[in-house]
């Protein structure tokens, strides 16, 4: 069988507030393979956001071992951090974090500066990119002037735009309508489809309902880890239903 794109082993995080120490993760193990896809859910300061953290090279562990695509990632330093999370992950945050005055594709075209990518090379990857979230015909705009579906499709196109290994999608509908946080899931089945590992981490169970396998954490802890055999799937829609409507 394959390796883990995913491995980690008793992972622990502590905290220090003044004369307190929170365990905000403790003892933790999983695995998760590649195309997977898998949602980790939790209460808030049930760890989930932490066990994101530290999955997302944003955060290491105070203890235990965290093997990232073969590379082990749990005592790296901050700057090797960076290197790793820019090559290996790619980000979908709840609020965007879009750069409000940087056009769509220069937004989209940030992870491929960073991985030091000609000029040419990454503004023919963030076309493209952006052509398959649809938004072809927005490059040019800026955050301020795209519905808050189409400004979570830049963020998707952003994320995917340097071929990661896994994508990572913190409440990734938490500020959408409920109409297009069901077509945001939908790109996500299109593209777990097309091989992506997506890691969707939420609150909301009608979420979590699309993924393959459940991650459930309570005060720090995995309370449980099942296939989820009634996973909500998303029809697509009419190749001519895409075209016609101008905003998610």
């Amino acid at each position: 069988m394959e390796a883990p794109i995913i491995d980690i082993q008793s992972i622990s995080k502590i905290y220090t507030m003044g004369e307190e120490k929170v365990h905000a993760v403790k003892d933790i193990s999983v695995q998760i393979h590649r195309n997977e896809y898998v949602a980790i859910m939790g209460p808030s300061g049930s760890g989930k956001s932490t066990l994101m953290n530290i999955l997302g090279c944003l955060d290491t562990p105070t203890s235990g071992t965290y093997t990232l695509n073969g590379t082990l990632v749990s005592d790296m330093v901050d700057d090797e951090l960076a290197e790793i999370r820019n090559k290996e992950i790619g980000f979908i945050f709840q609020t965007f974090n879009l750069l409000p005055r940087y056009s769509t594709l220069k937004n989209v075209e940030l992870p491929l500066v960073y991985a030091g990518i000609s000029n040419a090379a990454r503004r023919e990857k963030a076309e493209k990119a952006l052509r398959n979230v649809g938004l072809g015909d927005r490059m040019g705009h800026k955050p301020n002037e795209l519905s808050g579906g189409q400004r979570q499709r830049v963020a998707i196109a952003r994320a995917l735009v340097n071929d990661p290994s896994i994508l990572l999608a913190d409440e990734p509908t938490g500020n959408l309508d409920t109409k297009t946080g069901d077509d945001v899931m939908r790109m996500f089945e299109e593209l777990w489809e097309k091989g992506n590992t997506i890691i969707v981490v939420t609150h909301e169970p009608d979420i979590a309902a699309h993924a393959h396998r459940v991650l459930r954490v309570r005060d720090g802890l995995i309370e449980s880890d099942t296939i989820n055999e009634h996973r909500v799937s998303i029809p697509k829609k009419h190749e001519e239903a895409v075209e016609a409507e101008p905003a998610l």
